[in-house]
């Protein structure tokens, strides 16, 4: 993920932003509160003092803290999907190396961002939005997840999608374990790319 904090504390500017260029800014600023503060210290009031705006803009942008962090979740997450996309657009791949470059880039993901991905969704634990935002979210990575391995598989459509739900389920939870310090990047790498191998390996 790239380095926000530059962006974050850049103040308007001489030239007054787009509401889609304050909303950048915003979440930049936001991500850079979470990274250096905590999720817990992230609020509309703080963000609007950091980024050097009044409160009502925050407020326009997102709404709630909740909202906020939502958006923050997602935008973080979608840094995710992108990073899985490149990584699986090089050469075409045999069965081994695709599960070995999706996993290693699963898993760099979590390792890259210092774990904001994870800070933000506890805060969100417990919200009735973040149940739907995250069904949605898992959703994508299983589709994502199905693209790559389907030109690999003779399984039914029907039976991979299930397999891969396991998948990206096993992939989180390992990252959360890649989070507080259980394993190394390399090591929850490895075991996901075994599961995806023993997923697939009567097919």
């Amino acid at each position: 993920m790239a380095d926000s904090s530059k962006t974050a504390t850049q103040g308007p500017g001489s030239r007054r932003l787009s509401k889609a260029e304050r909303r950048r800014q915003l979440l930049a600023t936001a991500l850079a509160i979470v990274r250096e503060e905590g999720a817990d210290r992230l609020t509309l009031g703080h963000l609007a003092a950091r980024a050097g705006v009044s409160k009502p803009i925050a407020y326009e942008h997102f709404g709630t803290r909740s909202g906020l962090l939502i958006e923050l979740y997602k935008t973080i997450d979608v840094e995710h999907a992108n990073a899985l996309r490149e990584a699986l657009r090089a050469n075409p791949r045999g069965f081994e190396e695709t599960a070995d470059a999706l996993a290693a880039a699963y898993m760099h993901c979590y390792a890259d961002n210092s774990g904001e991905w994870h800070a933000v969704g506890a805060a969100l634990s417990g919200s009735e939005e973040m149940g739907a935002v995250h069904q949605e979210l898992v959703d994508g990575y299983v589709q994502l997840f199905v693209s790559a391995l389907e030109p690999h598989s003779k399984l039914a459509h029907d039976v991979l999608y299930q397999r891969c739900i396991g998948l990206v389920g096993a992939g989180e939870a390992l990252s959360a374990a890649l989070i507080r310090g259980d394993c190394s990047e390399a090591q929850a790498a490895d075991a996901l790319a075994a599961l995806i191998r023993g997923g697939l390996a009567d097919s």
